[in-house]
């Protein structure tokens, strides 16, 4: 059966992965972008759905599957008001009209340690994502809870550069569920969870994200 993916955040780290795997994958034979702007790139398959979130249009929201990796740093948001916006408002708002359109399940890109009674803010915020969006009652909703991730990103991050170095030499001391792992595989392991019959609540943790 041929699907409909809709996808947030195409222009992230998971998110580009995500974005070349669906186009890629025989499951689906659409694949809708929304996006705050162009993405300025062609394909058969890819549709770009300009939407504006403060005030998002249901009729663009429609869809079978919906990937969600949108999410920003505090440094680029200026705010935690706005960061909270973008990692948590934005894709409940979306996943609630998605749902009432019928889209069936919700793939995720959470956080290693997400929790809504968390101290730090971004967990909290991750966690918090994620009770919302289980209160949607989506068929399947999958929640994947990534460590450190690895990969290019399209902004330079110093911080993060020099993290990732550390993760891969200091790699065989980390136990598994904090160990770096590739974007690409965070992509892979929720399109396969997607296309596998799941339903109800599902958490996969990092360890697990790593034998895809």
């Amino acid at each position: 059966m041929e699907k409909t993916a809709l996808l947030l955040g195409a222009t992230g780290l998971v998110g580009s992965h995500l974005l070349e795997q669906l186009l890629e994958s025989p499951h689906y034979n659409r694949v809708v972008a929304l996006t705050r702007r162009p993405l300025g790139m062609q394909h058969p398959k890819l549709q770009e759905s300009i939407i504006d979130f403060d005030n998002p249009d249901p009729s663009k929201i429609k869809g079978d599957d919906l990937f969600c990796a949108l999410g920003t740093t505090l440094r680029k948001a200026g705010s935690k008001e706005a960061q909270y916006r973008i990692d948590c408002t934005y894709p409940f708002e979306t996943g609630k009209i998605a749902r009432q359109n019928g889209t069936r399940q919700y793939l995720l890109v959470s956080s290693v340690r997400a929790n809504a009674a968390a101290s730090g803010f971004y967990l909290r915020t991750k966690g918090e994502l994620e009770d919302k969006i289980k209160g949607l009652a989506f068929e399947h909703f999958v929640t994947a809870r990534p460590s450190f991730l690895l990969g290019e990103r399209s902004e330079f991050r110093l911080g993060e550069k020099i993290g990732i170095i550390l993760a891969i030499i200091f790699a065989p001391l980390i136990p598994r569920r904090y160990r770096g792992i590739e974007a690409a595989k965070v992509a892979r392991a929720l399109i396969e969870l997607a296309n596998t019959g799941g339903k109800g609540f599902q958490v996969v943790e990092s360890e697990k994200l790593q034998e895809y």
